[in-house]
Order: structure tokens, then C-alpha cells, then sequence
């Protein structure tokens, strides 16, 4: 498509397509040099309200469309036709804004495997320099945490008995605690690490975009939705987006840079005209590169939540109701790191193997001193505590294509959750290996009746019926522009992150995954995007590391 003749009302070096948590980094680090002139643009809103700064107050954002793209699954075959409701960030930040906080890398062998997968220079000795350079750690700087970066990772220390009960149980089941699962020994269960700082959300936004702001390089927009990518031939040249009812059209002179996440970015390259041929002629979309991979690979996980009674009101549910709710909410605006408001309360939490065999953790969980029902659309119904518990290497691919050529029709997303046997394999023991920890002593002082999935679900019949009602995503939609070897016709970037096909555009975001990483996706996420931006800015990589990593010595044979 030659775009030669269009006018620019603006140009810039850099055009990055959204703020979510590798666009925050990227406006950062691209900015550095004071000779780049560098665009953000945001299809949502600023981060500007208390609900998105107080930590205990994310199910609110979780439920409101002015802060979420608020979108939602095909009716899911193996999860009784249900559509599944995927919030993802329509605000600076992105999914930082939105997310439960939770600090979790993955697995050095995660990246070892994307390295064997194609993404060539993305082992974990490549990328554990950038997690360090990203984190500023508040228990302190060591091989594998670092000290004086951006972001700021809070170690749990709410003193809530149920969090050692649940520590506690775990050991006595026979995992062991590991001190930090970001470091030597992610195996293991222990304190979790979270993006909060002085009882506040540290959201990408907080870390890397507000702090430069003022940067006379940098421009920020918001409201202002990208429908295109501009091409002259296959050079990308700009964008064009729609703010306010106007269509304003800017020029890249080095590079557009898509960062808006596992459904937008492939979205937005196929309206652009980068996709497979075929597709994109069903909407009479004009191809500019035939890449077939875009918008397929797509992965997520999925979790369940295994309920108790608790027999002492030791748990949230004071919260929810008055006057408990407003007395907390009245501490954290007195003093945001004072009171039950500081912390989402997924203090504690841990990373098994399923079986012997399995060489490193493919099930992971989080302790929540309450009950979470529908998303939080619902309130708690008693004192309760419960594990999120689910598969960290889901076997179930999906994809994503584009409902019409407007913009503003949501994709059709469908993840084909729960197609494999070894998924639904997985969901089953995940359940039982979670009622085993309940089960032991250090719980007995507070253990009520199950609530879900319930006394009565015993057989493996049950079981299943359970998690098809009611599993759901984890949030981490992810690999739908994966990174891969240029001879590999699904790839949509190299190991640089510059798509196949045509020049001067780049993806980087959680899309650009070769497979999911074994945990939570925004550390990762903001790692990628440092690493990136050296990339882009044609700077050495830095140094890899010979930190090395714990394996179960009897992986093989043994479960624990």
C-alpha cells in the first residue's frame, strides 16, 4: 500500500501504539536520549483515580468499562458454552492498572524453551539482566533481584494467621519454602513479591511514564485510538488515530512500535494489512505482508478457586461490609501504607509439579484470606479463605481474528480452553493437590466447610463438572505475535521484535511470546519491553548471567 501521498499533521522518531506495562517502559527508555522525539498513544484514559491506586481496591476497575476493553470469549466448547469475561487495561498502564500486583517472573527453564522455540538470545542468563535492571526490590538487590530500578517490588508481610496456616500446610503436605520464588528456587511456597510501593499500586504508569513526563521529547495522548498503520509500500511510516471524533495521522521517521497487548496488537496489524492473506481479503483489507501467524498461538491460563468456611473472623469479609469498609478505606487516605488497604491481600502463594516427571513447576497458587465470587462482581458470603490454583503451561492453543475492518469492533477471541486432555489432567490434580494442603493441621483451627468445589464433588466426574461451571482466565491472554526463526511461517517477529515482511515496525508486548512463562505475565512483560528498548536503540545487550537455578534433584521420580 503506497502511503506516500498523505499528509502528516505530526512526526515523530518513535510512534509506540499504548500505554500498557511494555509501552510505559518503552516511552521511558526511548526518551532517555533527549535527540528522540517520541509518541505515546492511549486509546483509554489516565491513571487518575484512587480506586486504581489503592491496591485493595482492584476489583472495582475489574468491573467498570471506563478503565477495561471489557472483553469476552467465544462460548467456550469445553467449558459448558460459557463465554469467558477478559478485562484487559483501556488506561495508562495497562493490565498494571488493573492486575492483582502480583511480582512473578516465571521459570528460568521458561526462557531457556523460548530460546529453543526460535526466540533466539531470550535464554534466562539473557533476560534475568533486564528483570534486575527493571526492579527495585525492597528487601534488597542480590544475583537475581535488583535494586535500583523503576519498579518497585514489595515482599508480603501482612500478619494475617492464614497466610502462615497456609505456608504452613504446605510444608506439612511435603513442598518446601522457598525464601524468594523469584530468585534460585521458584519450587516451592513462600511470601509473595508485589508491584506496590509505600501501600500504593506501582503500576508501568507509576514506574516508568509519570516520572518523565516532563520530558520535552515525549508526547503523551490519550483518548486517542489507533485504527492503522500507515505503510509506503511495506515501510512502516506512521499511524493513524481517531481522538475526539477527528482522524490525526502522524509520521515515524524511525520506527512504529505496537505495544497494546495480546488482543489489540495483532488486531491492529491486521487492519494494517498484516496477517494471513486470506483473512484479511474477507474484509476487503488491502495485504501488505502475508504473515498467517498473527492472531494464532494464543494462550492463557486459566485458574479455579478452591473455597473454606473459616471458623474465625480473621478473614476480608470484614471489609465488605460497614462499618468495616469505610473505616479501612478512611486509614489508607489517611496513610496509604497503613491498614487493611495497602495490599491486595495475595500475600502468600506457591509453584508445585503435578507429578514425577515434570522437571519444573507446572502448578502455581495464590492464598486469598477471602472469597472471590464472579470476578468480585459479587460480595463474599461469609468468612472464607480460598487458592487460586491452575496449569502454568497450558497444552490448548486458540486464535484471534477480526470480527469487520472497524476498528471498534472487538475481535472474535476464541482460546479453546480446556481442548486437551493433559489440560483438563491438570485442572483435576490442581484441585486435589490444593483439598491435600487444606487438609493438614495447621488449618484445623480454621477450617469450616468446603464450599467449592464442595463436600458432595468427590469423584473425578465431579471434579471436571466443577471446573467446567466454573474455571476461568487468569488474565494472562498472551503468544498471538510470536517471536520465532525467520523460517518459521507462524512467527510474527524475529528475536528483535520487528515483524516479518515489512520494515520499521516492531510488536512488543506479552503478544510477542513464543509460549507462556510459568507465572503471572507483567514481570515478564516489563522485562521484555527493557530488553526491547535496547534493541530498538541498537545498544549492546547486557551481560548475561551465571546465576544458577534450583531443580528438584529427584525430579524424575518424585512429585515433592
Amino acid at each position: 500500500m503506497k502511503e506516500t501521498a498523505l499528509q502528516f499533521d505530526h512526526e515523530f522518531d518513535y510512534v509506540i501504539v499504548g500505554t500498557g506495562s511494555a509501552g510505559c517502559v518503552l516511552a521511558n527508555r526511548l526518551s532517555e536520549n533527549e535527540q528522540n522525539h517520541v509518541l505515546v498513544l492511549e486509546a483509554g484514559r489516565r491513571d487518575d483515580t484512587w480506586k486504581i491506586h489503592m491496591p485493595a481496591a482492584l476489583m472495582f476497575n475489574l468491573m467498570d468499562d471506563k478503565y477495561n476493553w471489557y472483553y469476552h470469549t467465544e462460548p467456550q466448547e469445553h467449558m459448558n458454552n460459557r463465554k469467558l469475561y477478559w478485562p484487559r487495561g483501556k488506561v495508562w498502564g495497562g493490565g498494571s492498572t488493573l492486575n492483582a500486583m502480583v511480582y512473578i517472573r516465571g521459570h528460568a527453564y521458561d526462557y531457556d524453551r523460548w530460546h529453543d522455540e526460535g526466540a533466539v538470545g531470550w535464554r534466562y542468563q539473557d533476560v534475568l539482566p533486564y528483570f534486575r535492571k527493571a526492579e527495585s526490590r525492597e528487601k534488597g538487590a542480590d544475583d537475581y533481584r535488583g535494586g535500583d530500578g523503576p519498579l518497585n517490588v514489595h515482599t508480603g508481610d501482612e500478619p494475617n494467621p492464614l497466610f502462615g496456616a497456609f505456608l504452613e500446610a504446605s510444608q506439612q503436605a511435603g513442598y518446601p519454602y522457598t525464601k524468594d520464588m523469584n530468585g534460585y528456587q521458584q519450587e516451592g511456597v513462600g511470601e509473595m513479591d508485589m508491584t506496590i510501593r509505600k501501600g500504593k499500586r506501582w503500576s508501568a504508569a507509576q514506574a516508568y511514564l509519570r516520572p518523565v513526563l516532563k520530558r520535552p521529547n515525549l508526547t503523551t495522548e490519550t483518548g486517542a485510538m489507533t485504527t492503522r498503520v500507515l505503510f509506503d509500500g511495506t515501510k512502516a511510516v506512521g499511524v493513524e488515530y481517531v481522538q475526539k471524533g477527528k482522524t490525526i495521522r502522524v509520521a515515524a521517521r524511525k520506527e512504529v512500535i505496537v505495544s497494546g497487548g495480546a488482543i489489540n496488537s495483532p488486531q491492529l496489524l491486521m487492519l494494517s494489512g498484516i496477517g494471513a492473506a486470506a483473512e484479511l481479503e474477507e474484509h476487503n483489507i488491502p495485504v501488505v505482508a502475508d504473515r498467517p501467524g498473527v492472531g494464532k498461538n494464543l494462550q492463557d491460563h486459566l485458574e479455579i478457586y478452591v473455597q473454606h468456611k473459616s471458623t474465625q473472623p480473621v478473614t476480608l469479609y470484614k471489609y465488605t461490609t460497614q462499618p468495616g469498609k469505610t473505616l479501612a478505606g478512611m486509614k489508607w487516605f489517611l496513610n496509604n501504607d497503613w491498614g487493611a488497604c495497602r495490599t491486595a491481600h495475595l500475600e502468600a502463594g506457591g509453584f508445585i509439579r503435578s507429578k514425577a516427571g515434570v522437571q519444573h513447576p507446572d502448578i502455581q497458587f495464590h492464598f486469598l484470606p477471602s472469597q472471590v465470587i464472579d470476578h468480585g462482581r459479587k460480595d463474599a458470603e461469609c468468612h472464607g479463605y480460598q487458592v487460586h490454583v491452575g496449569p502454568m503451561r497450558p497444552t490448548s492453543r486458540g486464535y484471534l481474528k477480526l470480527k469487520s475492518a472497524k476498528p471498534g469492533d472487538h475481535p472474535i477471541i476464541q482460546p479453546n480452553l480446556l481442548s486437551t486432555e493433559q489440560d483438563r489432567w491438570e485442572m483435576r490434580e490442581s484441585i486435589k493437590l490444593t483439598r491435600e494442603i487444606f487438609a493438614q493441621s495447621a488449618f484445623d483451627p480454621f477450617r469450616g466447610e468446603e464450599l467449592r468445589p464442595g463436600t458432595n464433588a468427590t469423584t473425578d466426574e465431579d471434579i471436571d463438572a466443577f471446573v467446567r461451571n466454573y474455571a476461568d482466565s487468569a488474565y494472562h491472554p498472551s503468544c498471538t505475535c510470536k517471536m520465532g526463526a525467520a523460517d518459521d511461517p507462524m512467527a510474527v517477529v524475529d528475536e528483535q521484535a520487528r515483524v516479518y515482511g515489512v520494515q520499521n515496525l516492531r510488536v512488543v508486548d506479552a503478544s510477542i511470546m513464543p509460549s507462556m512463562v510459568s507465572g503471572n505475565l507483567n514481570a515478564p512483560t516489563i522485562m521484555l519491553a527493557e530488553k526491547c528498548a535496547d534493541h530498538i536503540r541498537g545498544l549492546e545487550p547486557l551481560p548475561p548471567s551465571s546465576a544458577p537455578v534450583w531443580e528438584h534433584p529427584d525430579w524424575k521420580n518424585a512429585q515433592r
